[in-house]
C-alpha cells in the first residue's frame, strides 16, 4: 500500500511544527514594568536560601527602575511640550508675513513706481561707494554714486527710477555694491529689505525659516532688522 507523504492542509487554528519554527519571532528589547516585576519575583523565588540577597539590594533595584520610568515619562512630556511650542512659534511668526526684513542678497519687488531699500554694513567706512541696480535679467538699470561714508550701517534708498529718470517696470530687482575700503576696491554685501512671503519650520532642527520672493530663505535667528 502506498503512503502519501505530501503535506496536507491543517485545520484552521493549528500550526505545523515547521511553520512554528520558521515564524519570525518578535523580540522586545525594552523591559516594561510588568516584565521587571516578573523578573523580580522570579529572583526572589529562586535565590539561595543559605545566601539570600540583602533587602538593600532589592530596594536599590526598585529605586533604579522607578527612576528610569520617571525619566522616560519626563522625556515624553518634554517632547510633547517642544512640539507644542514649535507650532506656537510658527503661528506667532506668521505675523511677520508682509513685513520687510533685511535679507543678504535679497530681491526687492517694485510695483507702481515704488522704490527699494537696503542696508549696507561698512565696519571700516568707505572713501566712496557705488550701487548698481539690476533687473531680473541681470541688466543694469541704474547706478547710484555716493561719497565718503562713516563706519556703520548705510541706509540705501532707491526711488525706483532708471538712469533716464523713467519709472522702472514692475518686477524684481537686486543691488550690487562696490566701495573703496581702506584704499582698495571691494564688493560689499547689500541687505535688501524684502517682504516675507511665508514662514516655515525647518524639519532638521525645528528652527524657523522666513521665505521671500525669488526663492530666498533666511533663518529667523539671523534677522537683524524688520520694517513695515
Amino acid at each position: 500500500m502506498a503512503v502519501d507523504l505530501q503535506p496536507t492542509t491543517l485545520p484552521a487554528g493549528i500550526t505545523s511544527y515547521e511553520g512554528y519554527v520558521n515564524t519570525p519571532k518578535q523580540i522586545n528589547e525594552q523591559m516594561g514594568q510588568q516584565q521587571f516585576l516578573q523578573l523580580f519575583t522570579a529572583q526572589l523565588q529562586n535565590q539561595n536560601p543559605l545566601d539570600p540577597v540583602k533587602n538593600e539590594a532589592f530596594v536599590a533595584q526598585l529605586a533604579q527602575f522607578s527612576s528610569l520610568e520617571a525619566n522616560l515619562s519626563m522625556k515624553d512630556s518634554l517632547d510633547a511640550i517642544v512640539s507644542s511650542q514649535a507650532a506656537d512659534r510658527v503661528m506667532t511668526s506668521a505675523s511677520l508675513i508682509g513685513k520687510s526684513v533685511a535679507v543678504p542678497g535679497g530681491v526687492v519687488d517694485i510695483a507702481s513706481g515704488a522704490g527699494g531699500e537696503g542696508v549696507i554694513n561698512l565696519p571700516y567706512g568707505a572713501s566712496g561707494m557705488s550701487v548698481t541696480v539690476l533687473n531680473s535679467q541681470g541688466q543694469a538699470v541704474r547706478e547710484l554714486i555716493y561719497g565718503a561714508q562713516a563706519s556703520g550701517d548705510f541706509a540705501l534708498n532707491w526711488d525706483g527710477h532708471d538712469s533716464a529718470g523713467e519709472v522702472v517696470p514692475n518686477g524684481q530687482y537686486t543691488f550690487v555694491a562696490r566701495a573703496v575700503v581702506q584704499g582698495e576696491n571691494a564688493t560689499v554685501d547689500v541687505n535688501a529689505l524684502a517682504k516675507v512671503t511665508a514662514v516655515r519650520s525647518n524639519v532638521t532642527d525645528n528652527s524657523l525659516m522666513l521665505e521671500f520672493a525669488g526663492g530666498k530663505t533666511l533663518p529667523l535667528a539671523d534677522v537683524r532688522r524688520i520694517g513695515v
